[in-house]
């Protein structure tokens, strides 16, 4: 099997349906799922063929622009719970290459992909190289919020998040989790995100539970959040102006699979975000894939569309699959 092919196999395809409309669609985590192609989600924590060039630029992101990491005052041991709870969910995923022991008061953790040992006291940063959420996600491929619980609501307060697909999670910081999805369509009249919030605020500690999301992204970038947006949003209109033959190479289908954990030691609740990009030339590999994401698109209402961001590239992407996918017109 080439890494195309596995990348395929492992991809989650988000669409059960021919039509797409928001829901909350959550399952809980650590569950397989079959897909035409293959199957994805055995573990919480996805690593892959792309993970060191994912974490080099998730440390060139960082660098270039710090404020990818927010973590207000009160939320610092929520941050080394998340660390701990990540450290915990890795060495019982990954026993072959990730090692998490405790003696006494000390913790010593080993990542043996990339040469990491390392012992630390919990909550002493003296211990740490980095801050802990700076630590962790320097070694996973997700992203991270963690959301507080006060006042009967949950607040963004803390997170470190670099594939951000047009948002802003310096922006959002602080925001409560309505105020955060106040701008999608659809959601609050149907009240689907006053389910979720209740569904968030009623997990279990160690509880955890899964949901996928998706989008469209020209030329494979991660890093399409709103900070960099000069340098990613003409990307959208060269490919709706370009040759409809490079729309299969250019654009991809984007999915965000989030695992929702609660911490048992802080309470917060952690948001797992990985992101996943195939280009359509490879969602056409399998005909299942190419016909379904047609009718989705086909189907989805103007206001979604504008709110994801794919207006421009909807069009550009059905033609495409209407050359080269098994759709039926």
């Amino acid at each position: 099997m080439t890494s195309t092919d596995s990348r395929t196999a492992r991809f989650p395809f988000p669409f059960p349906r021919d039509q797409y409309r928001y829901s909350t669609n959550v399952e809980p985590a650590g569950n397989p799922t079959d897909t035409v192609a293959g199957s994805w989600g055995d573990t919480r924590i996805a690593i892959d063929d792309h993970y060191h060039r994912e974490l080099a630029e998730r440390e060139r992101i960082l660098t270039a622009d710090p404020s990818r990491h927010q973590c207000l005052p009160h939320m610092v041991p929520a941050a080394w719970d998340a660390m701990l709870t990540l450290m915990r969910t890795l060495a019982a995923e990954y026993p072959d290459t990730m090692t998490l022991e405790r003696r006494a008061n000390t913790w010593f953790w080993r990542n043996d992909l990339l040469g990491i040992e390392h012992s630390f006291v919990f909550g002493d940063l003296t211990t740490l190289p980095a801050p802990p959420l700076v630590y962790i996600c320097g070694q996973i491929q997700e992203d991270v919020v963690l959301l507080d619980q006060r006042e009967g609501a949950l607040w963004g307060d803390a997170g470190l998040v670099t594939f951000a697909a047009d948002w802003s999670f310096g922006f959002d910081v602080g925001m409560s989790f309505l105020e955060i999805h106040g701008p999608v369509p659809r959601i609050h009249t149907e009240k689907i995100i006053t389910r979720a919030h209740n569904f968030l605020m009623r997990l279990e500690p160690r509880q955890s539970y899964r949901r996928t999301n998706w989008t469209l992204t020209v030329d494979g970038k991660l890093d399409t959040s709103t900070e960099t947006y000069p340098e990613w949003g003409k990307d959208r209109r060269t490919l709706a102006d370009g040759p409809l033959a490079e729309v299969g190479d250019r654009l991809f289908l984007r999915t965000e699979v989030q695992h929702l954990i609660r911490l048992a030691h802080s309470g917060a609740v952690m948001f797992l975000i990985r992101t996943y990009l195939l280009p359509l030339r490879d969602v056409a590999s399998v005909p299942e894939w190419g016909a379904r994401l047609y009718k989705v698109l086909e189907d989805l209402p103007v206001d979604m569309a504008e709110y994801k961001g794919i207006s421009r590239t909807r069009e550009p992407g059905m033609r495409w699959l209407a050359a080269h996918g098994d759709v039926e017109l």
